[in-house]
């Protein structure tokens, strides 16, 4: 199906909000609230909306293998510089996770669409999703497809995958941005894997409206940079620099693809990071600014037996406003 441009989604999706008091974080879930008579309005009460700030990390050691062996109490978790008390804590979470893969099929790609489709349907049977997850696949060309809805039957996401076509233009950044708005209401981890050479020629919306939608939405960029040449003159750098920073700003990681095994190693390293993530969530203590944008850092206080500190990977921060 063809997915509309990002103008059209914004006043799609705009939710109206509005709250009598506002307290702590706008990031997470909401907290329940008493349901009141119809027609009442008790004056000495008021409503609270408190938010739970979930955050999905990704830790390494120094030769970039996944630890998942660590606990709560080797994390320290920090907001606007100020320290947070970890409220919920798991490792190698059972929430349901979320995966939009989206393959550049555009003329700059049309040598590897062939290595990409094969590399893909690879990647979808190694992640093994269970019942409770869910994957979709766009099509990145001068237009954005959705070749198939969010769904965990093997043969309907092939069939998907092999429904690419090439196509002429280029719209990178108006993916990322529908493909956030697609996982913006799930429930559990959102997950975006881009195959592309990052060269973006047709897009309506541009770089930091897509970062923002994608960081409303949670989700976790993984960019797979497919190196067309060698040679610099032949490659857009700009593109690329572009999806490594959305990649680290969302907490995902970025990978150099040149040929079929580096594909399918790209591939694996992601299926098993996703199986090796912890969730550390908190609710805001302190307000310490203004700024509609929070930063959030995670430190690991355990190192490995030689001494190395471990590094962990997860979304720079949430705004305080709500997704529209």
């Amino acid at each position: 199906m063809r997915t509309r441009r990002p103008q059209t989604l914004v006043k799609q999706f705009f939710r109206p909000f509005c709250l009598v008091l506002l307290c702590g974080s706008l990031a997470g879930s909401q907290a329940p609230k008493k349901d009141t008579p119809a027609g009442v309005d008790d004056p000495n009460t008021f409503r609270v909306n408190v938010r739970l700030v979930n955050v999905f990390a990704s830790v390494t050691d120094a030769h970039g293998a996944p630890v998942g062996n660590l606990n709560k109490d080797d994390f320290k978790v920090l907001e606007d510089g100020v320290p947070q008390t970890i409220s919920v804590f798991d490792r190698e979470s059972e929430l349901p996770l979320s995966i939009v893969m989206a393959v550049d099929t555009s003329e700059s790609t049309r040598r590897d669409v062939k290595l990409e489709t094969l590399s893909a349907k690879k990647f979808v049977r190694s992640i093994v999703l269970r019942p409770v997850d869910r994957l979709s696949v766009f099509q990145i060309t001068e237009n954005v497809d959705q070749l198939s809805g969010f769904t965990s039957d093997l043969k309907s996401i092939e069939r998907a995958i092999d429904r690419l076509q090439a196509g002429a233009g280029t719209s990178v950044f108006d993916t990322i941005y529908l493909a956030a708005d697609s996982l913006i209401d799930r429930q559990g981890r959102k997950v975006l894997v881009l195959i592309t050479d990052g060269g973006d020629t047709t897009s309506k919306t541009d770089y930091q409206n897509a970062l923002r939608r994608a960081e409303q939405a949670e989700a976790i960029i993984y960019s797979i940079i497919v190196v067309p040449v060698a040679a610099d003159a032949g490659r857009n750098l700009g593109g690329e620099h572009a999806l490594i920073q959305m990649s680290k700003d969302t907490g995902g990681k970025y990978y150099y693809a040149d040929s079929i095994g580096a594909l399918d190693d790209a591939f694996r390293q992601i299926s098993e990071e996703l199986r090796s993530q912890y969730l550390i969530a908190y609710y805001p203590n302190r307000r310490v600014s203004d700024s509609a944008f929070r930063r959030i850092q995670i430190e690991v206080a355990k190192k490995d037996g030689s001494g190395e500190a471990f590094h962990a990977r997860h979304r720079a921060g949430y705004y305080t406003a709500p997704a529209r």
